[in-house]
């Protein structure tokens, strides 16, 4: 099994804090932990049944169609997705509204689509897709979580400070989307350059 192809989603080629893509839900839905939590599953599980199918169908999709052939195939997948957090929550389904229809047009999931699951197998493009799927999933948390505790003062609407706490109410504001996200991106960016520092004196 090569571990690499689904480590590389997770860290090295993050959806969101290195290739800087899907940046409409992570930005519109993480002012709580649940919705990024819910937002990332339900990309997570689009990405990874429409990458299986593309790869499977990839030798009989006729090149000239194939982008619309990808987005046929997942917008099928989504409408599933759409109809199972309904089942499961009303309120998460109300919460995210149109966000969950726009997964469609994440870039995220067409991009593995036409990069890596038309050219690859079918193995070899579910380790890609859960790969990027947790990648996502990892970093909505990470901006839900801090939005969510820092702007309600709670988390997975568990209490997490007293109640004389006074909530960061700019947090679960569009502002403190952007606020949050580069702050993530700032950290993220430092982590990378450092350990890249570390291997050239390591090598030097």
């Amino acid at each position: 099994m090569d571990t690499n192809t689904f480590i590389k989603g997770l860290w090295k080629d993050n959806p969101v804090f290195v290739q800087v893509l899907g940046m409409c839900p992570t930005l519109a839905v993480t002012n709580s932990a649940t919705n990024a939590m819910a937002m990332g599953l339900a990309t997570a599980f689009v990405l990874i049944m429409s990458s299986t199918l593309v790869s499977l169908l990839r030798n009989f999709i006729p090149k000239q169609v194939r982008i619309a052939t990808f987005i046929l195939i997942i917008a099928t997948f989504v409408t599933v997705a759409e109809y199972l957090i309904q089942a499961i929550s009303i309120d998460i389904h109300k919460a995210l509204g149109a966000f969950i229809a726009l997964i469609v047009v994440n870039c995220v999931i067409l991009g593995r689509a036409e990069a890596f699951a038309s050219k690859n197998s079918v193995g070899k493009s579910i380790l890609d897709a859960a790969g990027m799927g947790v990648g996502f999933t990892f970093a909505l948390l990470c901006l839900g979580a801090v939005r969510e505790i820092l702007g309600s003062g709670t988390f997975f609407e568990y209490q997490v400070f007293g109640h004389g706490y006074e909530p960061w109410v700019l947090m679960i504001l569009p502002g403190g989307g952007f606020f949050t996200l580069g702050a993530w991106l700032l950290l993220f960016n430092y982590m990378k350059e450092r350990k890249a520092a570390k291997m050239q004196e390591i090598s030097a």
